[in-house]
């Protein structure tokens, strides 16, 4: 379980001010049915999500646990830097696969964006670290439902109001702390 918490939370924060959130604001304010961009956000994230972190699993086969200890600090500590940076989205990945419907222009620009994203990368780190990868994936899966979902259902007034800023830092502090608990442990 603990797994699964760890993931939903460093997802779910590291996803505030996200180009994906953003894409989930713009495809809301496009398309304006929820269901369709809600189910899309779910399945491409999963997808995405399982190789992610099956990408992970197989690196911590393939390293010793010490090399492997120092790869993940590091990367928690990369994803902590980059996790201050904002992120923009742009309005063409949500017209990709448009011409398909909702569900699939939501699939498609969602599976695109979410590629070489931190939190792709970060699902990357958390299955080289956790176990098992079920609860690795769903785990941020969650949290990027989570963070999208209610972009999708109140729009534009719900994401003016959050504290980008400090939802940032706090998620950047939550990966350095990761990145340090994973060196002292």
């Amino acid at each position: 379980m603990e797994t699964l918490l760890i993931s939903t939370a460093i997802v779910a924060l590291a996803e505030i001010g996200d180009k994906t959130q953003l894409l989930s604001l713009i495809l809301a304010a496009k398309y304006r049915k929820p269901w369709p961009i809600c189910i899309g956000i779910l399945v491409a994230t999963l997808v995405n999500h399982a190789l992610a972190g099956s990408v992970g699993a197989l690196v911590a086969r393939s390293l010793s646990p010490e090399t492997l200890k120092w790869i993940v600090a590091a990367s928690f500590f990369a994803v902590a830097l980059w996790t201050l940076k904002p992120d923009r989205a742009d309005d063409e990945q949500a017209s990709r696969g448009a011409r398909y419907g909702v569900f699939a222009a939501t699939v498609i620009a969602f599976f695109v964006a979410e590629m070489g994203d931190k939190t792709q990368i970060a699902t990357v780190v958390l299955a080289a670290q956790y176990r098992p990868l079920w609860q690795v994936v769903a785990g941020t899966t969650v949290g990027m439902l989570l963070a999208n979902v209610p972009v999708v259902w109140l729009g534009s007034r719900f994401a003016s109001k959050l504290p980008m800023k400090a939802a940032r830092v706090a998620a950047a502090a939550l990966f350095a702390a990761l990145g340090v608990w994973i060196l002292v442990r």
